[in-house]
């Protein structure tokens, strides 16, 4: 499933890693790619996005 998640709080590369570290955890065959400027990530996976949602607010990362 793909989905686009606002995260508000991703400032810079190292948020970005964190982010993707995150969703890995949660399934390591997922694709994430952020976006800086928009603060947004598309994430393909088998997750549920709720799942998704969660890993990235674990992470220290706000989501709306």
């Amino acid at each position: 499933m793909a989905m686009t998640i606002n995260v508000p709080s991703i400032m810079c590369d190292a948020c970005v890693k964190t982010v993707t570290k995150a969703i890995a955890k949660l399934d390591a065959s997922a694709q994430v790619d952020a976006d800086l400027d928009n603060k947004n990530v598309t994430v393909i996976t088998t997750s549920s996005e709720a799942d998704v949602r969660q890993a990235i607010t674990s992470a220290g990362h706000t989501v709306e």
